[in-house]
């Protein structure tokens, strides 16, 4: 399928954000793999710089932009890890940065963004901040989109060669989908390097954008998102990320904000790894399809981010006592 990016071009993205970002360790669950009666690996980009994958992304489009924007300064709407990402990217490599967060933005969201030194807006809702991107761009500012970008995504892509690298009797892949830039790079990534792998997308119970759209058959834009889940919280996949989900992957499983609590749970407790509600529900995927593995089978769960304040964990203790 025609993405707007290759295999060859996230190659080139690889090394070209090499100096920038981190080689993530993928380590096998004992544990993991005995309760699924498979071999589940968890690859730890919770370690990643800024907290997530997104600065993959990031730093491949900002690196290739032409030398007559050098001056220009640089724009993202986000209420999470991709506002992270370009500030700390922008930052780097000497760039000016402007982040527009909806109002209901968690603080420590907020605050990472500045220390990196970007200026903060605030808007309403995640609407109201893509609509406040249109006008930056109008003013001058170059908008990095979180996800509808040929170039962040093969970005993302660099993750699903790491794996590759390190795994290669990989036989599955299952990672979260919020505008689905990531799990779009990642099996585009190892498709191309060893066909039959097979790529399983989850998403949490409204903040569903994908899995309704592809059972709608055309893109579905939810009006609000009410999960816990905010970084998968995009409204609508955009018309690439949909056919590379529609191309590649086996399905989209929706877990319910308990489950990504009760799965968070069991990664800080048995494998000492604090995961964000969006990251968690990997595991959740796992255990809902753990039909479809065997002994034989070699299953990495893409752990994409793992930013929580303390407040949340408190909030979340108080909210499903059972989970955590």
């Amino acid at each position: 399928m025609d993405a707007g990016f290759t295999i060859a071009d996230i190659q080139r993205a690889q090394r070209r954000i090499e100096p920038y970002v981190r080689w993530t360790e993928i380590v096998k669950s004992e544990t993991l793999s005995r309760q699924l009666n498979t071999n589940v690996y968890l690859k730890l980009e919770v370690f990643q710089k800024t907290g997530s994958f997104k600065v993959r992304g990031a730093f491949n489009k900002l690196l290739t932009l032409p030398e007559g924007d050098a001056g220009r300064g640089v724009a993202a709407w986000s209420g999470g890890n991709h506002g992270q990402a370009v500030a700390y990217a922008a930052a780097t490599l000497g760039r000016k940065a402007l982040i527009v967060m909806p109002e209901n933005t968690p603080r420590t969201y907020r605050d990472a963004a500045r220390d990196y030194g970007a200026q903060i807006e605030l808007a309403a809702d995640t609407h109201e901040a893509s609509v406040r991107m249109d006008e930056l761009a109008g003013e001058g500012w170059i908008p990095i989109h979180p996800f509808n970008d040929p170039l962040v995504i093969a970005g993302q892509g660099t993750v699903g060669l790491e794996i590759m690298a390190d795994v290669p009797q990989v036989t599955d892949v299952i990672a979260s989908i919020g505008g689905g830039g990531l799990i779009g790079g990642i099996s585009t990534a190892l498709a191309a390097m060893k066909p039959g792998v097979r790529f399983w997308g989850v998403e949490t119970e409204g903040a569903d954008c994908m899995a309704q759209s592809l059972a709608a058959g055309a893109i579905v834009t939810m009006p609000t998102i009410t999960s816990i889940a905010r970084t998968l919280g995009a409204p609508a996949p955009s018309p690439r990320t949909y056919a590379l989900a529609y191309h590649y992957l086996e399905s989209v499983t929706v877990v319910s904000d308990a489950e990504a609590i009760a799965s968070l749970k069991f990664l800080l407790e048995r494998a000492k790894i604090l995961t964000e509600p969006a990251a968690a529900v990997t595991l959740s995927a796992a255990r809902r399809l753990q039909h479809n593995f065997t002994p034989d089978h070699h299953v990495v769960l893409v752990l994409c981010g793992g930013n929580v304040a303390l407040e949340d964990l408190c909030l979340w203790h108080s909210t499903f006592p059972a989970s955590l």
